[in-house]
């Protein structure tokens, strides 16, 4: 089992947050669920560092596992949006894991 897959749950399951990098990027995700889509995995995560207008316009972006790296399950904690529902994004995906 994939490294970065085992940290990613563990952050889902005891609700922490996760420095990691994407795309070239430093990221602080919030990850509230984990999906399989054609086989490969995905998480449903919340971009701490994305300026949103809102608090109400917060919502889930999805990355795909393959392109995280070096990635860390952090100490401090995350509650899920307010209004989060577990689910796959599509009826083709399959949902493993949620907060």
């Amino acid at each position: 089992m994939n490294d970065t897959r085992l940290k990613l749950m563990e952050a889902i399951a005891r609700r922490r947050i996760v420095s990691t990098h994407y795309n070239g990027q430093e990221m602080a995700l919030a990850p509230h669920q984990m999906f399989e889509r054609h086989g490969a995995l995905f998480v449903s995560a919340l971009n701490l560092g994305k300026n949103f207008r809102s608090e109400e316009e917060r919502r889930l972006g999805h990355f795909k596992l393959d392109g995280l790296g070096e990635t860390m399950v952090k100490e401090e904690g995350f509650d899920p949006l307010p209004d989060f529902q577990p689910g796959a994004p599509s009826d083709k995906d399959i949902l493993l894991l949620a907060v």
